[in-house]
């Protein structure tokens, strides 16, 4: 595996703290998760380890399954904590700091506040104003949908100004459908056809979350 043809080095402790944004870095938590801007290479490892199953391309077709192939080494980087917050050493090659590029979506990992396991990851296109996100295997069916549509529906609101942010979803997507509503999104208007990362055409349905109180963290 990686960690093991790597020289492994000291890794820095505690996460972010809610309410606490740098610029181009951001936090915020729900009742169970804990969402930040990466740190590390291994909070984007294992963020995209999270969406890499056959299940989770079915409706993302992000290429994750081509960035992380091996199902061993996806269960590997899931077991980790972020960087150093479970007591281990991580490798150099993981431990380097990641520097977001304020020209492409935001993008938080999502930890589990219960364990700091890692569950999964939140991306928000910024200019268009549309939130996506997914769940490690372990972390779905436990209601954890919701929180984390709710959390995007946050970052966009209290963190970019937006008084309105949209989601699409596959009909067939049922988890996500009800996740998004129990998050209080509403039925929306837009295109029938949606193009995925990995040239895939499929239907689409939309949805969108509303507010009169758009501010920004910084």
């Amino acid at each position: 595996m990686l960690w093991s043809l790597v020289r492994r080095s000291r890794a820095v402790s505690r996460l972010p703290v809610p309410g606490r944004c740098d610029p181009g870095r951001h936090v915020l938590a729900t009742e169970r998760l804990l969402l930040f801007t990466p740190r590390t290479h291994l909070d984007v490892a294992a963020a995209l380890a999270a969406s890499a199953d056959a299940e989770a391309q079915r409706w993302l077709g992000n290429h994750a399954d081509r960035l992380v192939p091996s199902p061993a080494t996806r269960r590997a980087l899931l077991e980790w904590r972020p960087a150093g917050d479970d007591g281990r050493r991580v490798p150099r090659l993981l431990a380097k700091p990641f520097t977001p590029d304020p020209d492409v979506p935001v993008f938080l990992v999502c930890v589990r506040r219960a364990d700091l396991s890692y569950a999964g990851g939140l991306q928000l296109e910024h200019r268009a104003g549309e939130v996506g996100g997914w769940l490690a295997p372990r972390c779905r069916g436990q209601g954890l949908g919701a929180e984390l549509f709710g959390a995007g529906a946050l970052l966009a609101h209290t963190h970019f100004g937006m008084t309105r942010v949209r989601a699409g979803a596959e009909p067939g997507n049922t988890a996500s459908r009800r996740a998004l509503a129990r998050a209080g999104f509403v039925p929306d208007e837009g295109p029938p056809r949606h193009t995925l990362p990995d040239g895939r055409v499929i239907e689409a349905v939309w949805v969108r979350h509303d507010t009169t109180a758009a501010a920004h963290c910084s």
